[in-house]
């Protein structure tokens, strides 16, 4: 009985040393995305401003949209992809001028915004929506 107790607290030791790595990365990533850059804002804070400023572009069949996209995203990081991805598809609507956010600019937004791995859902949802995913091949070559 000695031994197996043992081997359950080193296992225990191992268990709770692997979470709080884990825990430990996902708090270092945050905190590097809140260190001011040389303009003094993070990029946070610029995600954040972005979303702000184009906020009265978005109508409710983008939003509907957006939520559709991330939905393959696990539900404890999905509000976050959700931010990360507005957050480029402002920066795209105040750069380019727009008056409102269509579905070719959510789309751009949503191809810079996140890595390829994630690109064969859209284009799987694309299909769906009979939306021609060549029109932007060259977002996707070009992206991450």
């Amino acid at each position: 009985m000695n031994d197996w107790f043992m081997w359950f607290i080193f296992l225990w030791s191992v268990f709770i040393f692997v979470m709080v790595a884990i825990g430990g990365y996902f708090m270092f990533r945050k905190f590097l995305k809140k260190m001011p850059k040389e303009d003094g804002k993070s990029i946070l804070d610029w995600q954040d401003y972005y979303i702000q400023e184009t906020l009265h572009l978005w109508t409710e069949e983008q939003k509907v949209f957006l939520n559709e996209l991330v939905e393959p995203v696990p539900e404890i990081f999905r509000d976050v992809a959700k931010e990360k991805i507005a957050g480029k598809i402002g920066e795209l609507a105040l750069n380019e001028g727009a008056t409102e956010i269509t579905e070719e600019l959510l789309i751009r937004g949503y191809i810079l915004a996140t890595p390829k791995r994630d690109h064969k859902f859209l284009r799987k949802k694309l299909r769906e929506k009979n939306i021609d995913e060549q029109l932007y091949e060259n977002i996707f070559s070009q992206s991450n």
